[in-house]
């Protein structure tokens, strides 16, 4: 019996994630099948592709909310498929990514953040994880209409609500994990925040603190002048990461009134 086999009650999105317009790309015609079956069980819109050439096709046509991507495939991989896709122009430069793997070993989950994967889900995989996660994503992925109160280092601002990362006007593409990182910093107002503290951030027990260095590095890639000499998200020795954090700044309003 395989993961997707089983009995196990089905946890049905949210609301407000129904609908949402999967592409599972998978070379395993049984696996692609069997994940379009699932998905389209729990009220996703789901399409399919065997290899990154056919994915490559579609992503012309049409926008996808979630990208279910195997990385073991013939021609480009998935990994390298990743790669390209956040070097491409938007929507597919964060597009979100859920990289599925039978490789465990820490170099291929790392090779999959370095490339800017927002999860990853080992296979063999319980049904009821690969629901949550993609819950999970597509939470994340959100943009509230509300507005929160930004976040500010450097020439950047954050919005930890919206997940929304600008350089004065132009927004900074960043994937899931990237916000939850920031999220996490700032969180700590300035305080350092352990490896520790940011593999676990989101219940993410399956996180290391290689990946943690790994995504650091990714972020210190759209923030620092210098990557290499990072003067916003600083490494403190044997401690964790520290964002220097700019004084908190006036929120606009509608009107003041009177002094």
């Amino acid at each position: 019996m395989t993961a997707l086999q089983s009995s196990a009650p089905a946890l049905r999105p949210h609301p407000a994630m129904a609908g949402a317009h999967i592409l599972v790309v998978d070379d395993d015609r049984r696996i692609r099948s069997l994940l379009s079956r699932y998905l389209t069980g729990e009220g996703y819109l789901v399409s399919a592709a065997a290899n990154a050439r056919e994915a490559s096709e579609q992503l012309r046509d049409l926008v996808f909310d979630l990208i279910v991507l195997d990385v073991m495939m013939p021609g480009e991989n998935g990994t390298e498929f990743a790669a390209r896709l956040r070097a491409s122009d938007e929507p597919l430069r964060s597009a979100p990514i859920l990289m599925l793997t039978a490789l465990a070993e820490t170099p291929h989950r790392v090779a999959g953040l370095e490339a800017g994967v927002d999860d990853y889900l080992a296979k063999p995989f319980d049904p009821r994880e690969l629901s949550l996660r993609i819950a999970s994503i597509l939470r994340r992925s959100q943009r509230p209409a509300a507005p929160a109160s930004r976040a500010y280092f450097g020439d950047f601002a954050f919005d930890p609500a919206s997940g929304e990362l600008l350089r004065g006007e132009a927004l900074i593409p960043l994937t899931t994990r990237e916000c939850d990182m920031l999220r996490q910093l700032i969180e700590h107002k300035g305080d350092i925040v352990s490896r520790e503290t940011l593999a676990r951030r989101g219940a993410r027990l399956t996180a290391t603190e290689r990946s943690v260095d790994v995504e650091i590095g990714r972020l210190r890639r759209k923030i620092e002048t210098d990557p290499r000499a990072p003067r916003l998200l600083l490494t403190i020795r044997g401690q964790g990461y520290r964002l220097i954090l700019d004084p908190p700044r006036l929120q606009p309003s509608a009107s003041r009134g009177p002094l």
